[in-house]
């Protein structure tokens, strides 16, 4: 395998993870990172800490992990863009619709590939639960619901909970159904004093009909991170912080003690707790971003997949503004 030369540009927290990672990653070398501030977590070690995207693509890189706030998400991918920097955006891909479009023609435009770091793609938990939909295990899909709660990360700055963390749900939730989102309502609140809102509550439907609901906030003292897939034949119930999936299988035989049967329903079916194996995302992730740079495979999260969930994200936000259904264009 060819020694990719590979730059990071954020050394913040999410950043470290991308450095330790790529120390890690066969065929790829670590040569630049940058950061314009500080490097508090110590990612450089032997390298110079650099001030700017400039000085990372002086540095001669293949490719490229731009850890950056949202907000220079746009500005960074266009300079690796324009030298030729196959890359790796964080998610959100952009701040705005407009941006995140300018990221896709540029990539495109110079035949390169780009990809945004929805990382929960890569979880285990949700890489088995799809192909397991995809095998029909669950029959026909009715519902996925996603819940993704807990206390305020102060690495977040410019971005409300919606495009920060939202997004994951959005991704994932279309990812899983392989299918985009027809219309979407919302309900938003602030509660922490700042500008964006910190809460927020979206039912939607995707175009194959399934329904969606995602419950996300920043307010929660407990950490939750649980999608919950309903079909034709029980509910696969996948827990990302551990990379759990559980099968709660529609029961065939009847429930003959009437109390516990007002509690457990009307059958009682097995309940499988999955034997999977479980490699870090963040690791499945990078191989996936180096074997697409090397034309091996092409499963990373596109740039315009990335723009469809931004799409989708800034659709929930004008339908909290609006109070209205917000439909979603093709």
């Amino acid at each position: 395998m060819a020694t990719l030369r590979m730059g990071l540009i954020g050394l913040g927290m999410m950043g470290r993870h991308h450095a330790r990672v790529i120390r890690e990653l066969e065929g790829v070398e670590l040569v630049a990172v940058a950061d314009t501030y500080a490097d508090p977590y110590g990612v450089a070690r032997d390298l110079p800490l650099l001030r700017s995207v400039e000085e990372l693509i002086a540095a001669g890189l293949d490719m490229a992990v731009a850890a950056v706030p949202t907000g220079m998400h746009e500005e960074v991918g266009l300079a690796l863009a324009g030298a030729g920097v196959h890359t790796l955006v964080e998610k959100p891909i952009a701040a705005s619709a407009p941006a995140g479009k300018r990221l896709v023609d540029a990539f495109a435009a110079a035949g390169l590939v780009g990809a945004v770091g929805h990382i929960e793609r890569f979880n285990p938990a949700l890489q088995s639960l799809r192909q397991r939909i995809a095998n029909g295990e669950l029959g026909e899909v009715y519902q996925i619901s996603t819940s993704r709660q807990g206390p305020f990360p102060a690495r977040i700055a410019d971005v409300g909970v919606v495009k920060d963390l939202g997004t994951h749900d959005i991704d994932l939730t279309a990812w899983l159904a392989q299918s985009g989102y027809e219309s979407v309502f919302a309900q938003t609140t602030t509660r922490s004093g700042r500008i964006h809102e910190d809460m927020v509550s979206v039912t939607g439907k995707l175009q194959n009909g399934v329904i969606t609901n995602h419950l996300v906030n920043w307010l929660s003292p407990k950490k939750e991170r649980l999608t919950v897939v309903t079909g034709e034949k029980g509910a696969f119930v996948a827990n990302t912080v551990t990379a759990d999936l559980t099968f709660y299988e529609n029961g065939l035989v009847a429930t003959q003690w009437d109390s516990i049967g007002a509690f457990r329903g009307v059958s009682e079916g097995n309940v499988t707790r999955l034997a999977i194996a479980k490699p870090e995302p963040l690791r499945t992730e990078h191989e996936a971003f180096r074997d697409a740079v090397l034309g091996i495979r092409n499963d990373v999260v596109t740039l315009v997949e990335g723009q469809s969930t931004l799409i989708v994200a800034e659709a929930v936000l004008e339908s909290a503004r609006s109070g209205s259904v917000i439909r979603i264009a093709d």
